[in-house]
């Protein structure tokens, strides 16, 4: 049976083997996963469609291939056979891979470095290079050695060669390659291959920025009013429900409002024409070690701060694991990133395609400020939009902010449950 790159999303087209979990020989159940595909929109494990025998790997780790593309084929025909044979042909297939290209991988440390599975494209790539497929760290799934795993070794290696010869020559004449720089002491500069998930991060930018005649629009909001009824309310929210009272629910409550009475500023431009979109679906950015996922709080006008609050906290809990789902990260209408989170006071969002805008929450500063003839110590935000300038303007963008400055300024307590 043939397994082929599925569609992991509504405009998505095409998607990146990230690394295979499996290896031809490896006996898989329906449902099992056999690869992680990363694609523009979403990171996912792709499962087995059967039961069956991995029989052959057709699209190495790091290819992008279009949805539909045949990348494994599977044996269901081993399935019939006695659990004996099938763990023979198995194994045998194993070994013969195995002696071909790395005859000796298991020893008693081999459990302390990797599981001792390896993908064709790793036993190509570490015999290529003579690599001892056991002295290498496996950060894959489950321990499994990746090539970005190998690739880290080689230049390891490289790296030590060069120190070695320095080391051992200092008088030498010979000019050092580029890459290697020597001041007070000697130094390094280390290369980072680039892996799928940041190559996916990158060419979903570039197509925005190429596609979409990106404006830029801030505005700042006086947020004292929201600070105290937050520190109100954030001991006694953290007792009741377990989880903490951000001040960005706050935020995504306003801009939900704030999309409901401007739907433009969540629409759609596709070809000629522009698509509204009717339902409030708010895009976050959640980041995970060297991932970035982007679930969709869905029908966000429909939920109190304190929902928007609890959704919050279950999407950055399940993108630290790893369990975003691609249902998580589909139909999102409008982002709102909180670059305050980190310090930022200010910022432009690259928007998130085919999407009309993005918005930016800066960090909360405490002021002086005059208010109404006199001096006081005012909580401070800046919010900064960005927008598709071929169906959006600053005229619209303008009163988009100032409803949603109008929405924080003026918070209603009472809007938390």
């Amino acid at each position: 049976m043939d397994i082929k790159m599925p569609k992991l999303g509504e405009s998505v087209h095409e998607g990146t083997i990230d690394q295979w979990l499996v290896k031809p020989g490896d006996k898989i159940n329906e449902y099992d996963p056999i690869c992680d595909v990363i694609t523009d929109k979403v990171t996912a494990q792709v499962p087995s469609t059967t039961t069956g025998v991995i029989q052959e790997i057709l699209v190495e780790a790091g290819m992008t291939v279009e949805v539909g593309t045949v990348i494994c084929k599977i044996d269901t025909k081993s399935n019939n056979k006695p659990e004996e044979e099938q763990a023979t042909i198995k194994e045998g297939i194993h070994q013969e891979k195995t002696n071909e290209i790395y005859p000796q991988i298991n020893n008693e440390e081999q459990k302390f470095k990797n599981n001792g599975r390896y993908s064709p494209v790793v036993f190509k790539l570490a015999s290529k290079h003579q690599i001892e497929l056991n002295d290498v760290i496996g950060t894959g799934f489950e321990g499994r050695v990746t090539k970005n795993d190998v690739l880290k070794f080689i230049e390891t290696q490289k790296n030590d060669e060069v120190i070695h010869e320095i080391q051992k020559n200092p008088t030498d004449s010979k000019p050092l390659p580029k890459k290697y720089v020597e001041k007070d002491t000697l130094q390094t500069i280390q290369t980072i291959p680039i892996n799928s998930v940041r190559r996916s991060i990158a060419n979903k930018m570039i197509q925005s920025v190429q596609e979409i005649p990106h404006a830029w629009m801030m505005i700042e909001v006086d947020v004292t009013n929201l600070v105290n009824i937050r520190n109100k309310y954030k001991e006694k929210f953290k007792e009741d429900e377990g989880f903490s009272l951000t001040y960005f629910s706050f935020f995504i409550k306003a801009v939900a409002k704030s999309l409901k009475k401007y739907p433009m500023m969540h629409a759609t431009w596709q070809s000629d024409e522009i698509i509204l979109n009717k339902e409030i679906n708010i895009s976050i950015a959640v980041a995970s070690d060297d991932k970035l996922y982007v679930p969709v709080i869905k029908h966000v006008d429909e939920l109190s701060i304190k929902g928007i609050a609890k959704k919050v906290n279950e999407f950055a809990n399940k993108g630290r694991n790893h369990q975003l789902n691609v249902s998580d990260m589909q139909g999102g209408s409008f982002t709102v990133n909180n670059t305050g989170a980190f310090g930022s006071v200010m910022s432009m969002g690259i928007i998130n395609h085919p999407q009309a805008a993005i918005l930016q929450v800066e960090t909360i500063k405490k002021r002086v400020e005059v208010i109404d003839g006199n001096i006081g110590i005012r909580d401070m935000c800046h919010l900064c939009l960005s927008i598709d300038h071929r169906m959006l303007d600053g005229l619209m963008a303008g009163q988009f902010l100032n409803h949603i400055k109008h929405q924080l300024e003026n918070i209603d307590e009472n809007e938390l449950v």
